[in-house]
């Protein structure tokens, strides 16, 4: 996520990091370097002004070149005017003060609309305990009501079911149904095109005075950059945009979409799709991107994920086995499958500070979530017996091992290297309650996360 402008951003603030005194010149190239930064990173030329601008005249007029840190205020600046340009702060849904929130969906076919509606769904079922109904007046997509009705099932929502022809008709005999069944949220997914027309304009908007919605949501897949953002202008030109959900936003490598749409629509990012998966739904947190933007890291986002992943009892037990100086592989496979839980090596690393650094360190060590989940499967070929004593697996089990995995002896000669390695560390562990880790272990710790799987 970022990772271009992040390295960008990187170099530029290690560039004046430091620095006790910043000339005009060193500003005005900061800037230069920020400025092509934002280019680069597919941001709308409007909002890169806009964010020079701001940063030039906050730091000329406060003076901040005469400070005693200039460097760190220029950093600060920067921080504040990407929070600024990203929405400040956390926006969720705004929930009718009546008995009835409706919430409108709109946005090109392929950004991932409908996925979208059936995972708003799935995040406002375990916020609260709403009942919550789907409804779809795409009339043209084939499929589109299957669609939505096969997510309804996976999220435990209602759908709409229905054999009318007509968006308008539609709406009225979806708020009906609702209505009579004291449904407390409706969804309204609608029809998307493939490139923005007036035909989709005129029903969309047709729709919304229909439907009156409390919320009307722009879905934008992240990845078409200021395509989103010109997207993003025609939709908010249209009907009244209260928020954006961005897609996909996990491969964006540039941000140019994130950076762009707030400003475009004039209305705050309510939430990222990160994965496929159902799942993979996550409020957006203007503070928290920035930070990642700038190398920073996003450690409370991390410490999320882990309370909500971990389970508490498996970590207790993994606990008293430390105590005890037990570790065997079914241990060490649950560590892994809790790795991809909270999003794999990769999400987990975009999290901790120096993004740029920690991917540069999975590359050296060939680090990655596919060979984790090699190593789960080869644990997974093995016996009951071996993965408690791995000592008994010899050559003509590591052959079986290997062909029961898909993998090769290598494969499985590495995993067990590792494995031991992390066994004598899980041993070594039991001196914390008598002094605490050793210097030399916590001087491995530090400088081998992740831990070398080559």
């Amino acid at each position: 996520m970022f990772d271009t402008l992040n390295t960008k951003f990187e170099k530029i603030v290690q560039s004046i990091k430091g620095k006790a005194v910043i000339s005009e010149a060193d500003l005005q190239d900061t800037l230069r370097q920020i400025r092509i930064a934002l280019l680069e990173a597919d941001v709308s030329l409007i909002v890169v002004k806009e964010f020079i601008s701001s940063v030039k005249e906050n730091i000329i007029g406060k003076e901040i070149l005469k400070s005693i840190k200039p460097d760190q205020m220029i950093i600060k600046l920067v921080q504040d005017e990407l929070i600024k340009i990203l929405g400040s702060e956390n926006k969720q849904i705004n929930f009718s003060s009546s008995q009835l929130t409706k919430i409108l969906f709109c946005g090109l076919q392929g950004s991932g609309k409908t996925t979208s509606v059936a995972k708003l769904s799935n995040y406002l079922k375990k916020l609260s305990k709403k009942k919550i109904l789907l409804s779809s007046v795409d009339v043209y997509r084939p499929a589109a009501q299957e669609q939505l009705s096969i997510l309804a099932k996976e999220t435990n929502s209602e759908f709409f079911k229905h054999n009318i022809t007509s968006p308008l008709k539609i709406v009225s005999e979806t708020l009906d149904f609702a209505k009579k069944n004291l449904f407390d949220v409706v969804i309204l997914d609608t029809a998307g095109r493939q490139v923005v027309d007036k035909e989709l304009m005129s029903e969309l908007k047709n729709i919304e005075q229909s439907f009156n919605p409390d919320e009307t949501l722009l879905v934008a897949d992240a990845l078409t950059g200021q395509d989103a953002a010109n997207v993003a202008k025609s939709f908010s030109e249209t009907v009244k945009i209260t928020g954006s959900i961005l897609t996909r936003i996990d491969g964006d490598s540039r941000g140019g979409a994130a950076l762009s749409i707030k400003t475009i629509t004039n209305s705050p990012i309510k939430f990222i799709g990160v994965g496929e998966k159902i799942e993979n739904f996550e409020p957006f947190y203007p503070e928290r991107i920035a930070q990642t933007i700038l190398g920073m890291g996003d450690i409370v986002s991390l410490v999320e994920k882990a309370a909500e992943n971990i389970d508490k009892k498996e970590m207790a037990d993994l606990a008293n086995k430390f105590a005890k100086g037990k570790f065997d592989l079914d241990d060490f496979s649950n560590q892994l499958k809790q790795m991809g839980k909270m999003g794999g090596v990769t999400g987990l690393l975009s999290m901790l500070p120096g993004v740029s650094k920690a991917q540069k360190l999975m590359a050296e060590n060939k680090v990655s979530d596919t060979i984790i989940n090699k190593q789960i499967a080869i644990i997974s070929s093995m016996t009951k017996k071996e993965r408690s004593y791995p000592d008994i697996i010899k050559a003509s089990r590591k052959i079986r091992i290997s062909k029961g995995s898909g993998t090769k002896v290598q494969d499985v000669n590495r995993l067990l290297k590792q494995f031991l390695q992390s066994q004598k560390m899980m041993k070594r562990m039991k001196s914390m309650g008598k002094g605490g880790i050793p210097s030399d272990l916590m001087q491995k710790l530090q400088g081998n996360f992740p831990p070398n799987i080559n």
